[in-house]
């Protein structure tokens, strides 16, 4: 199965919404198979953006991680994500998301400056 960084990111708006309950959660993305997300749900408590639950069967999310929250912030918008996979894209060839960890607070921090400059 590929990764996609786009329902990356939709997974993550998603677990964002959950309560803070200790338990873990269905969610659902519009067009995907809960195959998909659960596979997704897994490559995030990987990358240690989420905490989720393997239930033998497919991938629950429980939370956002510290990390997941400071990820999510900087990707909200829709502007500065477009900016930062066009960044990786560019420069790497192919779009990773240890390669959006660091284009996306450039690309926010270049608007910061861009606002005071």
């Amino acid at each position: 199965m590929k990764r996609d960084m786009e329902l990356v990111r939709e997974v993550l708006l998603k677990v964002e919404e959950i309560p803070f309950d200790g338990a873990f959660h269905d969610i659902c993305v519009d067009g995907r198979s809960p195959n998909v997300i659960a596979y997704h749900v897994m490559l995030l408590h990987e990358a240690g953006f989420i905490e989720a639950m393997d239930l033998g069967v497919g991938w629950k999310p429980v939370r956002l991680t510290y990390s997941g929250h400071e990820f999510l912030d900087a990707a909200r918008n829709d502007s500065i994500w477009e900016a930062a996979k066009t960044a990786v894209l560019e420069s790497t060839g192919v779009l990773t998301l240890e390669g959006l960890k660091v284009a996306l607070p450039m690309v926010v921090k270049n608007r910061i400056a861009g606002h005071f400059g």
